[in-house]
C-alpha cells in the first residue's frame, strides 16, 4: 500500500517549486504500485505560454515517454488541488488507477466538486479517488500564492491611480 502522505508531501513540493517561478502553486507526481516515482510536475502555463500545462498533464506525458506507453494503469497519480476537467478526463483515457488530492476545487473540479468525470459511469474507465490528504497545507499554499498576487495587483492600482494624481 502507498503511503498517500509521503507522496503528497512530493507533490507539494512540486507546488513550491511552481510557486517560486510564478505559476498557479499545484504540483502531481505519478506513482507504480512499487512506490516508485514515475513522473512528476508543477504548473507551466505563464512560463510556456499554453493554457494546457498544468501540473497533471505534464506529469501524464512524461510517464508515458518514460514507460513508453500511453496506458498508465498501475499508476497513482498525486495532485495538491482537484483536477479540473480536463485534467480529470486526461486521467481517464490515460487509464490511471487511482488520483489522490488535497484540496476540492469549488471553482473547477472535477472529481467531486463541479463534476465527477474520474468516476462516471457512461465511460470506459473509472479510477479509484482519495480527496483531502494534506489538504491544509495544499489549500494553505494557494491562498498564499492569490493572496501575494492579489496585493501586488492592489499596489499596482494605487500607484497608477497616483500617477494620475500627480501634479504637472
Amino acid at each position: 500500500m502507498l503511503d498517500d502522505i509521503a507522496f503528497m508531501k512530493e507533490a507539494l513540493k512540486e507546488a513550491q517549486e511552481a510557486f517560486q517561478a510564478g505559476e498557479v502553486p499545484i504540483g502531481a507526481v505519478l506513482v507504480d504500485a512499487d512506490g516508485t516515482v514515475v513522473a512528476r510536475a508543477h504548473n507551466m502555463r505563464e512560463t510556456w505560454h499554453d493554457g494546457t500545462a498544468h501540473a497533471e498533464i505534464i506529469a501524464l506525458q512524461e510517464a508515458a515517454r518514460k514507460l513508453g506507453r500511453w496506458r498508465l494503469s498501475g499508476l497513482t497519480l498525486y495532485v495538491t488541488i482537484e483536477p479540473c476537467p480536463m485534467c480529470a478526463g486526461a486521467l481517464v483515457m490515460s487509464r490511471v488507477d487511482r488520483v489522490v488530492y488535497g484540496a476540492t476545487d469549488a471553482k473547477a473540479g472535477a472529481c467531486e466538486s463541479l463534476f465527477n468525470i474520474v468516476r462516471h459511469p457512461a465511460l470506459n474507465h473509472q479510477l479509484e479517488m482519495r480527496a483531502g490528504v494534506l489538504e491544509d497545507e495544499c489549500r494553505a499554499i494557494m491562498k498564499r500564492f492569490f493572496g501575494q498576487r492579489r496585493k501586488k495587483s492592489s499596489a499596482l492600482k494605487k500607484c497608477a491611480n497616483q500617477a494620475f494624481d500627480a501634479p504637472e
